[in-house]
């Protein structure tokens, strides 16, 4: 007969993420255990219903019964197996102590035999150490199957951005109608020239969507994107670097260019609700004395450029806008070059650009040759670490710089393959520049004239009233023909031995 003082909790789980499709759903449960209880006379006083997992402990509901039953609200449990109670040690342990001090003086399961004594706790303990163990071992196997996958070159889960999951041949392909909108996130972060608010407004506007079409993406989003090596070809899995077989999106070299850019102190913001005017040279320079920007302001009619002192209290002079121009064109003027004399150079560069073809493949072939090499050490490696030579972490360490020098060689060679002979094509458009600067220090507009001062210098300062910059290589170099007699007549342009620059991309 069962005590009439007796009083049960019926308790049922159903985790959505857990892999046990053979368990019952839900209402499975509650109208099995309902039918059993009834059948054998269990008195329930409360249903509990959790759909958690039970892998790891703070479960809710589970928490509030246990703690019910210390209070004495019931003595039994009524459940469909005791996995759908525990499958963690701490939530099993508690079990078997409430049992131990006869706060829990019955569990009833249609599937399985229990009894408060030594030998019924005992059967309790393997059943709740099996589930554990079922758990663990699926996991393991889980993991093993993805870090397999990741070392076959396929990523394992749901395609980032960009990207889709190809299911019958279980890699990623380019998502057609994302592919330009990721690569020109990438680009216009590159240059320097957005923040990553700035970037997802342009972004969102022309109708970048996340997966499934789920709206406009967030700042958070655009930086996960702009820091995951996926669009270079290389995949990132809990700390380790895996060598992918997915087609890159993006070089490496852009890459990079935007995690410089993310270690860069962003530019001052003008506050919510107000509008900044339109100013050319906002922004473009840099105080001589103490770093910060420099900025524009309309005084008496003039417009005049200085220090925003954000740092202390600086004491470099203001200058005004049209004497910042004068001093563009000047610089501008300093690295023109005459129309015949970029002609004659031109022509140097087209000769040498057949020789320059046979060097190319001959370096190819030497970074054909270290990619062999670093293949051969990746498998090296490897070996090491099983043989317990090196431990995880070195490995780890060992193996990210490998994949990455491996990746850089595989760019340059594909960069041999793209560009061919066109790697002289920056240095003819230098040529081109210098005549179009020329043009443009004279009949130019501020806005152009200052977009080609960023074209051939960098580190743009103002101190002193004056500008300076870092002139490019091989605008620096230009600057020095000036200095030449005669430059810029007939007989200069015949007399030079002139060679061209250095190859703009060695």
């Amino acid at each position: 007969m069962q005590n009439l003082t007796m009083r049960y909790f019926l308790y049922a789980r159903k985790s959505t993420d857990e892999p046990d499709r053979q368990i019952l759903s839900i209402e499975a449960q509650l109208a099995e255990l309902r039918d059993y209880a009834q059948k054998n006379g269990l008195p329930i006083v409360r249903e509990f219903i959790e759909s958690k997992t039970a892998k790891e402990p703070g479960r809710e509901l589970f928490n509030d019964m246990v703690a019910q039953m210390e209070q004495g609200a019931a003595q039994g449990i009524v459940a469909w197996h005791p996995d759908r109670l525990a499958r963690n040690s701490i939530d099993g342990g508690r079990i078997i102590y409430l049992v131990d001090i006869g706060k829990i003086t019955a569990l009833k399961f249609p599937t399985f035999w229990f009894d408060p004594t030594p030998q019924g706790k005992f059967m309790l303990s393997i059943a709740f150490g099996q589930s554990k163990y079922y758990v663990d071992n699926l996991s393991e196997n889980v993991h093993r199957g993805l870090r397999q996958k990741l070392r076959n070159g396929t990523w394992p889960g749901r395609a980032p951005l960009g990207y889709i999951n190809d299911l019958e041949t279980k890699t990623i392909l380019p998502d057609k109608d994302r592919v330009e909108f990721v690569r020109k996130t990438f680009e216009l972060y590159a240059s320097g020239n957005y923040s990553l608010a700035e970037l997802r407004r342009t972004m969102n506007e022309v109708g970048l969507k996340g997966p499934r079409q789920r709206g406009a993406l967030s700042i958070s989003n655009y930086q996960y994107v702009l820091q995951n090596p996926i669009y270079y070809g290389l995949m990132r899995f809990r700390g380790e670097l895996y060598e992918g077989k997915h087609k890159p999106l993006i070089t490496k070299a852009l890459f990079d260019q935007c995690q410089e850019m993310f270690k860069r102190k962003s530019k001052p913001q003008p506050k919510k609700g107000k509008t900044m005017k339109p100013f050319v040279y906002r922004g473009a320079f840099r105080c001589a004395s103490c770093g910060c920007f420099i900025t524009t302001e309309t005084q008496k009619g003039h417009n005049y450029l200085h220090c925003t002192k954000r740092k202390q209290p600086c004491s470099e002079p203001f200058v005004r806008e049209e004497e910042v121009d004068k001093q563009v064109r000047g610089l501008l003027k300093g690295v023109s070059l005459p129309p015949a004399l970029a002609a004659e150079a031109l022509d140097n560069v087209n000769k040498e650009e057949l020789e320059a073809a046979q060097a190319g493949e001959r370096a190819a072939q030497n970074l054909r040759d270290k990619l062999v090499i670093l293949t051969d050490q990746l498998g090296q490696l490897l070996d090491l670490v099983l043989q317990g030579a090196i431990n995880q972490s070195e490995y780890v360490a060992k193996k990210a710089q490998l994949v990455n020098e491996k990746k850089e060689i595989e760019n340059k060679l594909a960069a041999f393959a793209r560009q061919g002979a066109n790697r002289f094509e920056p240095l003819k458009r230098f040529y081109k520049l210098c005549v179009d600067v020329g043009e443009s220090a004279t009949a130019g507009n501020p806005a152009d004239n200052l977009q080609k001062l960023k074209n051939i210098g960098s580190n743009l300062i103002i101190g002193g009233k004056k500008i300076n910059l870092k002139l490019n290589f091989p605008a620096a170099e230009t600057e020095k023909l000036h200095a030449l007699p005669g430059f810029g007549s007939a007989d200069f342009c015949n007399s030079v031995n002139w060679r061209p620059l250095r190859d703009s991309n060695p």
